[in-house]
């Protein structure tokens, strides 16, 4: 990411644009992003298996089986088959990557996830699913989501709470 020109960025108290490299992997590890394209978001050069484990590696959370259980456990959540851990994105729907997006996001557990428009770039019918998909992990996992949208019904359907930026 982009390291901030100017400004601060705080949580917890905390001004994390200036944290140091630990700081900044624990402030990293509680909040996670998926981003709006699910085509330019993923490595196309890695199987599904190395973008969902990156995480835990860079972490150092659990050994080699461990990561591995839980890469494959968090596709079944996502709603994608075990077996397509050793696919490529490209092997994908949209609708699909951005299921990969949202469990690369959940992998570390985080307290909170910033969607950028995880939806904007899929077929209706793909939205609703990507939708009710986000509402039952925020539910079951206790999940924050920060949900960035121009689509005002995207938002009704999704958000306890809104706030409307205008320029």
């Amino acid at each position: 990411l982009i390291e901030p020109s100017a400004g601060q960025v705080f949580c917890d108290g905390v001004d994390i644009s200036r944290a140091g490299r630990a700081e900044a992997l624990r402030f990293r590890r509680r909040l996670q992003i998926v981003f709006q394209d699910p085509f330019s978001s993923l490595n196309p050069r890695q199987r599904i298996r190395t973008i969902l484990r990156a995480p835990l590696d860079i972490h150092g959370i659990g050994d080699p089986s461990e990561r591995d259980a839980r890469v494959i456990a968090m596709i079944e959540r996502v709603g994608l088959r075990a077996d397509q851990a050793e696919h490529f994105p490209h092997q994908f729907s949209g609708g699909q990557r951005q299921r990969i997006g949202i469990a690369r996001a959940l992998m570390l557990e985080p307290d909170v996830i910033v969607c950028d428009e995880p939806v904007s770039a899929l077929d209706v019918s793909v939205q609703a699913q990507i939708l009710n998909l986000l509402a039952d992990l925020r539910s079951d996992l206790g999940v924050s989501l920060l949900f960035i949208s121009h689509d005002l019904g995207v938002v009704e359907h999704i958000a306890d709470r809104v706030a409307v930026m205008y320029l």
